[in-house]
Order: structure tokens, then sequence, then C-alpha cells
């Protein structure tokens, strides 16, 4: 077997390669932001278009790392309970860039709602599967302590 075959399929596989670093330069691009900006570090609802003010002011950043970036941000449930109660949108300056929409709103909302549940429902089935195997280690304990009553009862005595 070579050395190639036993490395796992990230360590050989080209794109597996490229979107770990594609991923890592959207992290440690959303980090930049949010220590550089207030909106990013506050979760504040940004402008439309404020990745274009960005490549504005950066036009060497990378656009790709720059919309996973966003994307991750947007998708945070902070940004999600923000986006509920704003009233404006805000640049990378901090200034105001519009209203946030009522749809806005809403979809912020939905987007938690149906976030919160899919929790609880992983929640509620790894409970059931813990209080399942608690049971079933129950049942086990019984019936070796019955097995073992049996074996005491009907066991071979002194022979």
């Amino acid at each position: 077997m070579t050395v190639a075959e036993t490395r796992p399929a990230a360590e050989t596989d080209p794109a597996a390669e490229t979107r770990s670093d594609s991923l890592a330069a959207s992290r440690a691009l959303l980090k930049d932001l949010q220590a550089r900006f207030d909106v990013f570090r506050n979760f504040a609802p940004l402008a439309i278009g404020i990745d274009k003010q960005f490549l504005a002011q950066h036009p060497d950043a990378d656009r790709k790392a720059l919309r996973h970036a966003l994307r991750s941000h947007t998708l945070s449930t902070r940004y999600l309970k923000e986006m509920q109660t704003a009233k404006q949108r805000r640049n990378l300056d901090g200034s105001e860039a519009g209203e946030v929409t009522d749809e806005a709103r809403t979809h912020a909302a939905e987007q938690l709602r149906e976030r919160f549940k899919k929790q609880a429902e992983v929640r509620r089935a790894a409970e059931a599967a813990t209080k399942a195997a608690e049971a079933e280690a129950k049942a086990e304990a019984r019936r070796q302590e019955k097995l073992g009553q049996l074996a005491e009862k009907f066991g071979r005595k002194g022979r």
C-alpha cells in the first residue's frame, strides 16, 4: 500500500483541500471584519450591497471568501435576532442605510423558529436515546440478577 492510499480523502482530494482553504479564508475574513467594523462586531443589520462597499475599500479582497463570510455572519443566531428588532440597516461606517423591512424581520423570525425547532428535535431525540439506553441497561441488570438467582437456586451445591 502506498502512502497516498493510506491518507484520508481530505489530504488527497484537491477539491477537499480547496474547500478547506476557502473555509479557513472566509473564517479569517469574518474575524477581520468583526475586528475592523462595529456593524459586524455588534451584529447590526447590514446595508444591502455591503459587499460592494467593502470591495470598494479593499479591491484585492477574495470575493468568494467575502461571500462566505457574509453568509456565515448573516445566518448567525445573533444577527437574526438583531434583524427581528432593528429598525435601520447600517453601512460599514455605522451610518444608516435604510429601514429593515417587515419582510426581512419576518424572514429572520422564521429562520430562528426553524433553527430552534430543529435544535429541540435533536435534543428530544438525544434524550429519548439516553432514556432507551438507560432502560436497556436496567433490563439487562434485572436479567443478570434473575440469572444469578436461578443459578443459585438450581445450581449444583457441593457436588
